[in-house]
C-alpha cells in the first residue's frame, strides 16, 4: 500500500505540473477567445476525447454513476464560473491567491461534514502552502487587503474547488476513473456553453494559432490532468492532495519564465520554498 501511496503522490505532482503549464497556455488562448469560451472549449474537447475512446463501453454507465458524475461536473463548473466571473472585479493575482484558499478549506470542510480528525500537520502545511502561493501570486500587482465582490466570488469558487476535490476522493473509491471523467466533463461542457450563450460571446475563431492553445488546455491540462488527479486521489488523503496540487502555482511560474521569459524575483523563490515546505510538513508529519 505504501508503494500505491507513493505513486499517488507522484501522480498528483505531475498533475500540478500539467495544471501549472495550463496557466501560461490559457493566457495565450485568452487573446483569441473570451474566458467563457475557453472554459467551454476545454471541457468539450476533454469530453469528446473520452467519448471517442470509451464509446464501446458506454453501456457500462449506471444511473448511480450518472448522478455522481453530474454532481462532480456541477461543482467543477460552478468553481470555474465563479473564478472567471470574479476577474471582472478583481486582479488576476488576487484571484489566483484566493482560489488557493481551498487548500486550507479542505481539512476544515472534512471536519465539519464528516467529523474527521483535524490534522495539525495538514493545517500547518496548508497555511505554509497558502503563504507560498500568495508570494508567487503577488509579484506584479502588489498586495491589497481590501475585499470586493470579485474577491468574495473567488472565495466562493475556492469553496466549490475544495468540495470538488473532496467529492472526487469519495466517488473515486467506487467508480472507474473514465466514467467520472466522461460524465463530469460532459456536464461541465453543457453548462459552460449555456454560459457562453447567455453572455452573448461572439463567433469562435477557428484559425490554427487560436485553436492550438485551446487543444492543449482541453486534451492535456483538462483530460490528462483531471484523469490523473482522479486516479491518484484513490491512494492519498484529500488534505494531502490539496496541498500537493497547490504547487501548480509554482509550476505555473516556472512555465511562464520558460515560455514567456518572465523575470525571476525573490518572492517567487521564497514562495516556491514555502509551498514545498507545506508539502513536506503534510507528508512527513513532524508535528505529532
Amino acid at each position: 500500500m505504501k508503494d500505491y501511496h507513493r505513486w499517488g503522490r507522484l501522480g498528483l505532482v505531475v498533475t500540478a505540473i500539467i495544471w501549472g503549464s495550463g496557466f501560461t497556455v490559457s493566457s495565450l488562448a485568452l487573446t483569441h477567445y473570451s474566458a467563457y469560451q475557453v472554459i467551454a472549449l476545454r471541457f468539450s474537447l476533454a469530453f469528446l476525447g473520452l467519448l471517442i475512446w470509451r464509446w464501446p463501453r458506454l453501456k457500462e454507465i449506471s444511473q448511480s454513476d450518472l448522478k455522481k458524475g453530474i454532481s462532480l461536473g456541477c461543482l467543477l463548473t460552478l468553481a470555474y464560473l465563479c473564478q472567471t466571473y470574479a476577474l471582472n472585479f478583481t486582479t488576476a493575482s488576487k484571484n489566483a491567491f484566493l482560489t488557493a484558499v481551498n487548500v486550507v478549506m479542505v481539512p476544515f470542510l472534512l471536519y465539519f461534514i464528516y467529523r474527521t480528525h483535524l490534522s495539525k500537520n495538514a493545517i500547518i502545511g496548508a497555511c505554509l502552502a497558502l503563504v507560498g502561493v500568495g508570494l508567487t501570486s503577488f509579484t506584479k500587482d502588489g498586495v491589497s487587503l481590501s475585499l470586493n465582490i470579485g474577491d468574495y466570488l473567488t472565495l466562493l469558487g475556492a469553496g466549490f474547488f475544495a468540495g470538488h476535490l473532496i467529492y472526487t476522493q469519495i466517488v473515486g473509491q467506487s467508480m472507474a476513473t473514465w466514467k467520472i471523467m466522461l460524465i463530469q466533463m460532459g456536464t461541465a461542457a453543457t453548462l459552460s456553453w449555456l454560459m457562453v450563450f447567455l453572455n452573448g460571446n461572439g463567433p469562435l475563431n477557428l484559425s490554427m494559432p487560436a485553436l492550438a492553445p485551446v487543444v492543449y488546455i482541453g486534451l492535456i491540462t483538462t483530460l490528462v490532468g483531471y484523469s490523473l488527479q482522479t486516479h491518484s486521489q484513490r491512494f492519498t488523503s484529500s488534505e494531502e492532495a490539496a496541498i500537493i496540487l497547490s504547487t501548480e502555482s509554482f509550476w505555473g511560474m516556472v512555465t511562464a519564465m520558460i515560455l514567456l521569459a518572465e523575470p525571476l524575483v525573490w518572492q517567487m523563490i521564497i514562495g516556491g520554498g514555502l509551498i514545498f515546505a507545506g508539502v513536506l510538513v503534510t507528508d512527513l508529519k513532524p508535528f505529532k
